[in-house]
């Protein structure tokens, strides 16, 4: 499913307008999509405030679907989706086999009964369907710097607790294996095509430490409306340095805390 790369540099985009952790893990996550051919009508499952498909893609999404009214609000603004839905993903109001291609970008793991969802997904895709969905995996939380220090000094107990706190803060119900994955994407009525992990420990300490250094923009966000309030080059230049060779690595890295899958609906259930 090969389409032309797009020339944008989603880094600096990203960067513009989110705190710089979470805007790094959706510049890389960006490039993937530049390299599949999503057939319309597409399904967004998650779609949230839009940001994301408003950077990534230059097409317009068909519907997006998400829980949350305040951010399908700003979803509406963004102009990226012909339809956007307020609702749960194990119900969806589309007759069978409606879409011919659906993505989910982080958010998977915050689902908690996420075999439902996969199975209503699977669903409303015609037969043969390209189903795209990334999720952090089994090395998420062994890779925490913090949690792997106290570790090496005896904290085992402590070590666990900000593991705990982590996910918990995180909102993440699932951080499973490709094999977990395997099985619930099997029983869903999807074969994986592809799928490799992403996001080297490097890459991913500068995610852990952003939740801390971030705090100045979460006061930004609650006073201002923006993460950022000076979004240019002069003031994320220094940023932006720091995360590049982040941002350029080798997109599989064997111990990534993030894995990328690539599925389809399979001819035969």
């Amino acid at each position: 499913m090969p389409q032309k790369k797009t020339n944008k540099e989603f880094l600096e985009l990203n960067i513009n307008s989110l705190p710089y952790f979470r805007g790094l893990l959706r510049a890389v996550e960006a490039q993937v999509y530049q390299e599949y051919d999503l057939p319309h009508p597409i399904y967004d499952l998650g779609c949230g405030d839009g940001h994301f498909e408003s950077i990534t893609f230059d097409e317009i999404i068909d519907v997006g679907l998400d829980p949350w009214a305040a951010p399908l609000k700003e979803a509406v603004i963004t102009n990226g989706y012909d339809l956007v839905i307020q609702g749960n993903g194990d119900r969806v109001p589309f007759s069978n086999g409606v879409f011919k291609s659906a993505f989910s970008n982080s958010v998977l793991e915050h689902i908690p009964d996420v075999d439902a969802v996969l199975k209503e997904t699977n669903r409303i895709l015609e037969m043969d369907a390209p189903f795209l969905f990334c999720v952090p995996n089994h090395q998420f939380l062994r890779n925490l710097s913090i949690s792997n220090f106290l570790d090496r000094i005896g904290l085992k107990k402590m070590a666990d607790v900000y593991r705990e706190l982590f996910n918990k803060i995180s909102r993440h119900h699932h951080c499973d294996s490709p094999e977990t994955w395997k099985k619930r994407l099997d029983e869903s009525g999807f074969e994986i095509v592809d799928y490799w992990h992403y996001f080297s420990p490097r890459a991913f300490h500068l995610l852990e430490w952003g939740h801390y250094f971030g705090l100045p923009a979460l006061i930004s966000k609650k006073l201002f409306g923006k993460w950022i309030l000076v979004p240019t080059k002069w003031n994320l230049s220094l940023t932006k340095a720091i995360l590049s060779s982040a941002y350029h690595e080798n997109r599989r890295q064997e111990n990534g805390a993030y894995t990328f899958y690539i599925t389809r609906k399979k001819t035969t259930c």
